[in-house]
């Protein structure tokens, strides 16, 4: 719907136009504000972003547009929306400067953090709103590159305090989808009422139509306003009057796109090329434009009947007059202009400037083999892994791979491309890429190669019984090409059997570590990945005590890794990280996490990343942080979702288990998922399930229940799964009468928690020691367990020992000593949202003869998690912008937080925050 005609308006839309006028009202008066507006191609998104800009006076608006093929050019979108305001860099502070700088070119350093990247929008977008209320214009987001979509979103959820409004306008079906943007708040644009449709058909098409006619423009437009407009445009007076017919078997877009094409073809055939080349230059570069045009050797007004016709428009950047149109006379035109025209864009691309951009062109030019442009587009995939992922690289070495003219070179290309393909989740663009390899003739390494990526693609889809196999097989026909290769695909196989478990089928993890301990050594035996499998191989074939010292050396390199390393935090976090969990090291395990979660996201790993994020999840649930965790899961189901890797279900079905509810519904809710999970032989699944239910079940106090579960989790040593599983066996065993059971368990638990040695291992010991004892002993284990898991992360353990500790004071009759215990551990579960922890605890306070309070609203005077943290590292002495950039908000944000911490505490400076007792800094 064009904006720029009054005949047209924006009928049926003033409850839409409110929305936007009460949006602009905000950020005028210092509030921030997000909106997602969803709709069908053509239903007038873009027209309201029209308007949306039209009633921002007083407003700086920053636009920016999705392409569809420029989608793997990491940060293109960002670079459109943040280019006027580059100059504002200098104020950010210096990584996040650097960060910006690294991602949009003007820097060549190290790939930067994608979270630094998001940082520093942010920083940009507050310091551009400090000198004028800042209005964010994102049209197409569904063809947003994913490092863009990325940094846009993080800055959505992180405004607050700012004048600063993000609208981003995005198709509601048919489409790519923008995981990025789900939970934002969103405004959903339906067809017009017929009333409006015909009053909007009538004002596009002023002459008289044949009833018939207008009813079935009506009819099939479905309300969709660009439609009502678009669809009769370039057919005859004839048609019009009794003969108009749409196309009923083309999806909407497609016919828009063709009615739009009509009015191209009416253009004289300079004026199409023209047209052609804008399409084909998605930044919008009006300069760049008219550089190419003259090397096509068009004249100057060879541009005017397109924009008279008003399909374009120049001005400060090209723009068209709907998205449609440009998908439309890129996707008709013929091969032989877009050759011409994307030879002509490289020719005018500076080659020192933007070196990707013109190879991306150069490969879109090639009539054919070109050697020398699929070794440009190579070194291209090198500079855009740097600069934004896996994602770019293998859209560069896939179109190298498709331009070269030596079959065997093409084979290894192709087999780049799909292993970046697999990185960066796109599983299907992997498959026909390792066909284009298999076709070419590969020497012996190359079907080495072959053969492992298919066993990976196995293992990322279905994470089952087939994977260990060809895995096993890959790293035994590795061995004697590529020694590093085979080490690696050795570490791949036992990952695999991990996750297989107890239904290996004769590849167990024991079978892979014999066959890994003949392999010859890696050229660096202190690699990460070198010291997993050497640390792996020593537990499955030695045991626990024996695995203990090198795999604690491998979880110290992969923790400390940087450079190159880096990659083996990428291939194989996940590892390192059950194994921090099975020697019972929560700092390792969260520093694994979180450096996993980073690492995944700045290189653009969809295939990993759900993973790296159910992880780190997991050290959020345990650490009582149980909103943080509900929304990394949130993120990873949408990652898999879109990308079609495996589930990652354990961390939701724990997160449900730790928050309580009644275990028959929580089965019920996770039966899909469980069943998917036994049905491609993730055997782990059912230690997982097991080890969920059980302590659901030891919250709820159902412990002949909980018992039943515990036996099954702990029917198999799965990695990170059996030393947690012993904990609710013990509990279990020891409430419901099974004790010989239970203290077969602690025996079991004893000799891997003495050999860890760690404050959680000792503090968990000491905890179930003291579930089993008598009443001498019990007191001192309990106490023991308390302050050895004070000085843990694991926050959950800690409420659930005082639980403990209460209940059994309790039983021994010294009620005053049961309350203090009882009522902590039922603040902690009423806190952190673990409500069958808290409803067992509350029944034993009660029964102590204490009411237990309701946590009701927040008081005066109580602080928030996040004020919480702004005032304890504003006390430290940090300043706004290192608070900012420690917790991922704006300075603004921070400045905002600290005027209501001081309200709340009544103080009127950061100075006086020194004075105050650390108690007046906690959270509610």
């Amino acid at each position: 719907m064009s904006t720029e005609d009054p005949r047209y308006g924006l009928r049926g839309r003033r409850d839409e136009c409110g929305v936007l006028d009460r949006l602009v009202g905000s950020v005028r008066s210092g509030e921030s504000q997000v909106l997602v507006v969803r709709g069908d191609a053509g239903s007038g998104k873009s027209a309201l972003l029209g308007y949306l800009q039209q009633s921002a006076g007083g407003c700086r608006i920053a636009r920016a547009v999705g392409v569809e093929y420029e989608m793997e050019l990491a940060y293109a979108g960002l670079h459109q929306l943040c280019a006027p305001m580059l100059q504002l860099r200098e104020r950010l502070p210096e990584p996040q400067r650097r960060a910006l700088e690294t991602a949009f070119g003007l820097s060549a350093e190290a790939p930067p953090d994608r979270f630094a990247v998001g940082l520093a929008v942010l920083g940009l977008l507050s310091e551009a709103a400090e000198e004028q209320p800042l209005l964010c214009v994102i049209d197409d987001a569904q063809w947003l590159d994913e490092a863009s979509a990325q940094a846009i979103a993080f800055v959505a959820r992180r405004l607050l305090a700012e004048s600063v409004g993000l609208v981003f306008a995005v198709r509601r079906s048919g489409q790519v989808q923008v995981r990025e943007l789900d939970g934002l708040p969103e405004l959903t644009l339906g067809g017009l009422k017929d009333k409006d449709a015909r009053a909007l058909l009538d004002a596009a098409w002023p002459g008289r139509l044949d009833d018939q006619v207008r009813d079935r423009v009506i009819a099939e437009a479905r309300g969709n306003p660009l439609a009502l407009i678009e669809l009769p445009r370039g057919l005859s007076p004839a048609e019009l009057a009794g003969g108009f017919e749409l196309p009923n078997a083309s999806p909407l877009a497609n016919q828009l796109e063709r009615s739009f094409l009509r009015q191209v073809e009416s253009l004289p055939e300079e004026s199409r090329l023209f047209v052609l080349t804008a399409a084909a230059e998605p930044v919008g570069d009006v300069a760049l434009l008219w550089r190419a045009v003259g090397i096509l050797g068009l004249r100057i007004g060879a541009g005017v009947p397109a924009q008279e016709a008003g399909l374009i428009e120049l001005a400060a950047y090209v723009r068209f007059r709907h998205p449609l149109v440009r998908s439309a006379v890129y996707r008709t035109a013929s091969a032989t202009d877009r050759l011409r025209v994307h030879a002509a864009l490289a020719e005018a691309t500076d080659a020192e400037r933007d070196a990707d951009r013109r190879a991306w062109h150069l490969g879109h030019a090639a009539p054919g083999l070109d050697e020398s442009v699929a070794d440009e587009l190579e070194r291209s995939a090198g500079r855009a892994r740097a600069r934004g992922g896996i994602a770019a690289a293998a859209a560069f070495l896939q179109r190298a791979a498709e331009l070269t003219p030596d079959p065997g070179r093409r084979g290894r290309r192709a087999l780049a491309a799909a292993e970046a393909k697999v990185g960066s989740g796109a599983l299907e663009g992997a498959h026909r890429l390792l066909a284009i390899a298999e076709a070419a003739p590969l020497d012996g390494l190359g079907r080495a190669q072959l053969a492992r990526l298919r066993a990976q693609i196995v293992f990322a889809v279905r994470r089952g019984i087939e994977a260990p196999p060809v895995l096993l097989d890959a790293a035994k026909k590795l061995v004697p090409y590529d020694a590093e290769a085979a080490r690696e695909t050795y570490l791949d196989a036992l990952g695999a059997t991990i996750y297989v478990g107890r239904i290996h089928r004769g590849v167990g993890p024991k079978v892979v570590a014999a066959a890994a301990r003949k392999a010859p050594a890696g050229r660096r035996p202190d690699r990460p990945a070198h010291l997993l499998l050497d640390g792996l191989s020593t537990l499955y074939m030695d045991g626990y005590i024996a695995g203990m010292k090198p795999l604690q050396h491998a979880m110290e390199a992969f923790v400390n890794a940087d450079g190159d390393d880096e990659n083996d935090v990428l291939r194989w976090f996940w590892i390192p990280w059950l194994v921090a969990g099975e020697l019972w090291d929560d700092a390792k395990w969260h520093e694994l996490a979180s450096k996993a979660v980073r690492v995944c996201r700045e290189s653009g790993a969809l295939t990993a990343l759900p993973l790296a994020l159910g992880y780190r999840a997991f050290v959020h649930l345990h650490a009582g942080e149980f909103a943080a965790a509900s929304t990394l899961l949130a993120e990873g189901d949408g990652i898999t979702a879109a990308t079609g890797s495996a589930t990652v279900g354990y961390p939701s079905l724990m997160l449900m288990a730790w928050r309580g509810g009644q275990p028959d519904a929580v089965l019920a809710s996770f039966a899909g998922g469980i069943a998917d999970v036994t049905e491609r032989g993730e055997g782990r699944g059912i230690s997982g399930e097991g080890y969920a239910m059980a302590v659901l079940n030891n919250a709820a106090g159902h412990y002949d229940a909980a018992l039943a579960h515990a036996r099954v989790a702990c029917e198999y040593d799965d990695l990170g799964i059996y030393g947690l599983a012993l904990i609710e066996l013990i509990e279990a065993g020891s409430r419901s009468g099974a004790y010989d059971e239970a203290a077969d368990a602690l025996r079991r638990l004893t000799d891997r928690t003495t050999a860890a040695g760690t404050d959680w291992a000792l503090g968990v010991q000491a905890w179930t020691q003291a579930m089993l004892s008598d009443s001498e002993s019990a007191d001192s284990l309990y106490r023991e367990a308390i302050a050895r898991l004070e000085r843990t992360r694991v926050i959950v353990y800690l409420a659930r020992a005082r639980l403990a500790y209460g209940e059994w004071l309790r039983r021994e009759a010294r009620r005053v000593d049961a309350r203090e215990q009882l009522r902590t551990a039922y603040d902690i579960f009423s806190r952190i949202g673990a409500e069958a922890f808290a409803e067992r605890a509350r029944r034993e306070l009660s029964a102590s003869g204490e009411t237990a309070r309701k946590r009701g609203e927040e008081p005066h005077g109580v602080l928030t998690r996040q004020e919480s943290q702004i005032a304890r590292l504003a006390r430290d002495g940090l300043s706004n912008p290192e608070i900012g950039a420690e917790l991922y908000i704006s300075r603004h944000t921070v400045e905002w937080h600290l005027r209501k911490v001081y309200a709340k505490l009544e103080i009127s400076s950061r100075n006086q925050l020194g004075h105050l007792p650390m108690s007046a800094l906690e959270s509610a």
